[in-house]
């Protein structure tokens, strides 16, 4: 197996990023004895927004969201990211999924 190169030290995170998106990783690391690496308790951050939504539409998302036993905020964040791998066809694991009992 040919050396591998020693990886440089970088001034920031922006250097080091790029660095990694200009330069092939197996260069750098073996990476036959990784093993994945499940971050259990790791939160995705967020961002607080404002949101304006009609009256009577925010009503019926509570209601939905009580029969559910869930925060509406919560069932909120799920129907959008539901909407959101619908039209992307893709699956974000990164949106915590509220317990959504039909």
């Amino acid at each position: 197996m040919p050396k591998k190169m020693k990886i440089p030290k970088f001034e920031s995170e922006d250097a080091e990023r790029n660095f990694w998106a200009t330069h092939d990783s197996t260069d750098y690391l073996n990476w036959e004895g990784a093993r994945r690496l499940r971050l259990e308790n790791l939160k995705p951050s967020t961002k607080t927004i404002s949101l304006r939504l009609p009256e009577a539409l925010l009503q019926e998302l509570k209601l939905l969201a009580n029969r559910r036993d869930v925060p509406y905020q919560s069932l909120l964040k799920v129907f959008l990211a539901e909407r959101v791998e619908e039209e992307l066809g893709t699956r974000h694991p990164r949106v915590h999924r509220a317990k959504t009992t039909k």
